[in-house]
């Protein structure tokens, strides 16, 4: 079996540099508070409300800036939010619905960007290569503890030298697996 640690990846924000100065100052910068598992990405101190039809949550801001807006939530947390968001992978935000972030200096409206993050597996190349897996492969990961053990299906493999080994669940997947922290890829 091929293991793999699991991690959950809690609701945020990926900004541009433009809606980091609209919702902070011209001039602001993201504030480091702790790297994340995968290369050059940091939780940020800054946080922003993202507001929806129905309702609003606190979201963290993940470093560094992006090229573009994105706002991942679980699909419990878009049902609070009153948005229709859709399961799609990291990035893939075109034709995805909008909503309103505001932070301390300001607020804006994003067009497209709110997503249900698709599970999925970062492998850097000699890993996926030892693993015998592609990127965009999809497999299933079987993980769990005793009384909430699950196979997750639609695992879509991510390859790229900017990562490190770990497959990425949101928090309602987590909480259905009793928070798995390492799970076996079946191909």
């Amino acid at each position: 079996m091929m293991k793999i640690m699991v991690e959950t990846s809690a609701r945020h924000v990926h900004v541009t540099q433009e809606t980091l100065e609209t919702l902070f100052g011209k001039g602001a910068e993201l504030t480091k508070k702790k790297d994340l598992s995968q290369p050059g990405q940091f939780a940020s101190f800054e946080k922003v409300t993202v507001v929806g039809p129905k309702g609003e949550l606190v979201c963290s801001i993940l470093g560094p800036v992006r090229p573009e807006n994105q706002v991942e939530v679980s699909l419990s947390e878009a049902r609070k939010l009153g948005i229709a968001a859709p399961v799609k992978e990291s990035g893939d935000v075109k034709g995805t619905p909008g909503c309103k972030l505001i932070g301390p200096a300001g607020e804006t409206e994003i067009a497209y960007g709110v997503i249900a993050a698709q599970r999925h597996i970062h492998l850097d190349p000699k890993t996926a290569e030892e693993f015998g897996l592609k990127d965009k492969q999809i497999v299933s990961v079987a993980t769990g503890k005793d009384g909430r053990k699950l196979v997750f299906g639609d695992v879509v493999v991510r390859v790229s030298t900017k990562y490190a080994p770990a497959m990425h669940i949101d928090t309602d997947e987590a909480n259905a697996a009793c928070g798995p922290v390492e799970g076996d890829i079946i191909v």
